[in-house]
């Protein structure tokens, strides 16, 4: 039976989670101020919990993004660490898909196709759409960043995420919309049962590889920006 750590900082939601066989245990801490602060105290607790050591896991899982720039890059700085000093592969698992199977297990398998839409600020949210099949999660539609409008999906889908209660007003008249499971967020538990899927299936990778996944080249925009996007907003 595989082992597999995973944690998860890539919202104000932190999580650190333990896959050992069929049972999972986790920690999960909000504030996202604290995450470089209280994940390696979690993954030492549910390490303690399991009396097993992080040499015995098979590998390491990690929220890759997208999400806070400070959180996936405390993401990747930890799983680093960790897994040079334990000699082990890492599973980057990008957060969108962490909330299709969350949708999926809280449909109870019920989700064949998920819109998961992450609120990403500044009038803006990540989003992908997801096909689940036999062989595990397929993309229809490959992670991107955009105004809520333009979140256009493929068909009928299960869709989910904090994205869909930050801009109500622009996806209220979505189909989607009226039983979106706006609660699931990214987290450590999910990260978990997708990086097994990726050892299982040889797509884990060496440490060094272990990079954030970015869609948005800076984190704040200019006053002269921000004044220009206030004017088109209230153009429109």
């Amino acid at each position: 039976m595989s082992i597999i750590l995973a944690i998860e900082t890539s919202t104000e939601l932190a999580s650190a989670a333990l896959l050992h066989g069929d049972e999972l245990i986790f920690r999960e801490s909000l504030g996202v101020q604290t995450h470089s602060e209280t994940i390696l105290p979690m993954v030492q607790q549910l390490l303690a919990q399991a009396g097993i050591a992080l040499s015995r896991c098979d590998a390491i899982a990690f929220g890759v993004g997208p999400g806070s720039f400070t959180g996936v890059r405390t993401a990747c700085g930890v799983v680093q660490g960790l897994a040079f000093g334990s000699d082990l592969p890492v599973a980057p698992v990008v957060t969108l898909e962490a909330m299709a199977q969350a949708a999926l297990e809280a449909t109870q398998g019920a989700a064949g196709d998920v819109l998961a839409v992450l609120d990403a600020r500044m009038g803006e949210v990540y989003w992908a759409q997801y096909r689940h099949g036999a062989s595990g999660w397929q993309v229809v539609l490959e992670p991107s960043l955009s105004s809520a409008a333009a979140v256009v999906p493929q068909g009928h889908v299960q869709a989910c995420g904090n994205g869909l209660a930050a801009y109500a007003q622009d996806f209220g008249a979505q189909p989607f919309a009226a039983a979106a499971l706006v609660q699931l967020m990214p987290h450590a538990a999910q990260v978990a049962t997708l990086g097994r899927r990726m050892l299982e299936q040889g797509k884990t990778v060496p440490l060094q590889d272990a990079q954030p996944l970015y869609l948005r080249n800076k984190v704040a925009l200019t006053t002269a920006e921000r004044q220009v996007r206030d004017l088109a907003k209230g153009a429109a």
